[in-house]
């Protein structure tokens, strides 16, 4: 089956074929490491993990780059109000990021390059486009021409008149056009800066993802992806560049997740709405935030909001039970001979749903609702009076192996013994007697999760496994 994808650059889903056969050069904007992430930050994070991780599963080999931005503005602001070097706040910040992505289960890039890793390159790439006349130098400052790129606006569908009523030159600017942007930035006094042929400076933003790509994938990549707010200017500017020195195009596929919402309101930090990934890992399954983040497809909006997130932990659970209670009637099952035509045949139609999905532009949505029709078949089959193990494990690998693609991992969790049972009941209706229904709830979440099903009667709590 052929997976499509919607390419911001053609505004329709193509059909993917690569730059190589079953090889797959791919591209994400990392973060600018100078705060903790927010939960916006690691929705980019998650959704492109789980591209490649499909990818992957379809035997591509899959090259994939996320950088971080490790100088720029915010950075050397953030250095001098903390009094620490600009290494020392970025080192600690990148390892933070990872620390926050890898509990959310998206697997280390093939390669993280740094900027202050990248400068030999960027100041050739920049030395390239002066001499081929798409940039200039003016003390200290080097610019880019738009207006000498004929296809400049073609990735945010703007035309090179709408894009120049909106710009703007800043102070301290010195240019010839407003919509020209920096290559290269003069060193300000005590800041961190690298010599180079117009002076000591530092990189643009723009320029750093150009000569980074190029560095590791090469001058055509076939995937180049980030969030929505990066469509303009940044990767914009990036086609510009890049297309302008390379005289061939950039990327053949460009993919944007779409915005994060708070409470049905645009996350922002101007409003001061936004979520530390780190405080949401604090108090929340990792797993379950991330089913919740792939729970709508990457290119609509997101909703955060409570209610939404216990809401994806229930529906995450029922995954979860049918796992488990497949597990657990295993140990009763047999290999007696049996007819289980029908029921692989069900399964392998599963399957061919789940890559279905994937391959329609990635719908991690509509995959996760066969999951949920995986859950609900192993139930019905649960529920004959004779199993078996290899029907059972079918169901188990089909579950696994989707959830893997998915980046969800199920472990298998230590049965309560029935004396802890009976104490987490007695402690539940303390809690309902003293009025900390706080704690009922977690005391039952928690015995639901492990498929213990509680009766009420006249004579108090029973209780019974599930399966």
């Amino acid at each position: 089956m052929t997976i499509n994808i919607y390419n911001t650059l053609t505004r329709q889903k193509e059909a993917f074929k690569t730059i190589e056969p079953n090889k797959v050069r791919m591209y994400v904007c990392g973060p600018t490491v100078y705060n903790y992430i927010h939960i916006g930050n690691a929705r980019p994070a998650i959704v492109f993990d789980t591209v490649r991780r499909y990818l992957e599963y379809q035997k591509f080999e899959v090259k994939y780059v996320l950088n971080f931005t490790d100088v720029d503005d915010k950075i050397i602001d953030a250095s001098q109000k903390l009094g620490e070097s600009v290494n020392t706040l970025t080192n600690r910040f990148i390892d933070a990021y990872l620390n926050d992505v890898r509990a959310l289960g998206v697997k280390k890039a093939t390669y993280h390059p740094r900027v202050t890793e990248t400068m030999d390159e960027i100041i050739e790439f920049v030395k390239g486009l002066i001499d081929k006349g798409y940039a200039y130098e003016i003390e200290g400052d080097v610019y880019f021409k738009p207006r000498a790129f004929d296809e400049y606006g073609k990735l945010s569908d703007q035309s090179i008149d709408e894009l120049r009523s909106g710009a703007r030159i800043r102070v301290g600017e010195i240019k010839e056009d407003p919509l020209d942007f920096a290559l290269w930035k003069k060193a300000k006094p005590g800041e961190i800066a690298w010599e180079s042929p117009w002076g000591e400076g530092r990189p643009g933003w723009h320029i750093e993802c150009s000569a980074m790509a190029k560095k590791y994938l090469g001058e055509t990549i076939d995937i180049h992806a980030g969030g929505q707010d990066l469509t303009f200017p940044h990767h914009e500017n990036e086609i510009a560049q890049s297309e302008a020195l390379n005289e061939k195009p950039f990327a053949n596929y460009w993919m944007h997740n779409g915005y994060m919402n708070i409470d049905n309101e645009k996350m922002s930090k101007s409003l001061g709405n936004f979520i530390l990934t780190k405080d949401l890992l604090a108090n929340h399954d990792p797993q379950v935030l991330r089913f919740f983040m792939l729970s709508v497809h990457y290119r609509n909006p997101i909703n955060f909001t409570e209610d939404l997130l216990e809401s994806a932990k229930n529906s995450f659970e029922r995954i979860k039970t049918a796992y488990f209670n497949l597990s657990h009637r295993k140990e009763t099952s047999t290999n007696l001979p049996q007819d289980n035509t029908e029921w692989f045949a069900k399964i392998d139609d599963l399957r061919k749903q789940f890559e279905e999905a994937m391959n329609d532009d990635f719908n991690t949505a509509n995959a996760i609702s066969v999951l949920f029709d995986i859950a609900k078949e192993a139930n019905v089959y649960l529920n004959e009076k004779q199993t078996s193990e290899e029907v059972i494990e079918a169901f188990q690998a089909l579950l696994r192996t989707f959830l893997g693609v998915l980046g969800i991992e199920l472990q298998e969790e230590a049965e309560l013994l029935d004396d802890e049972i009976e104490a987490l009941i007695a402690e539940r209706e303390d809690a309902r007697k003293n009025r900390d229904f706080a704690r009922a709830d977690a005391i039952r979440d928690e015995l639901r999760s492990q498929d213990i099903i509680l009766e009420d009667t006249a004579q108090g709590v029973r209780w019974k496994r599930g399966s």
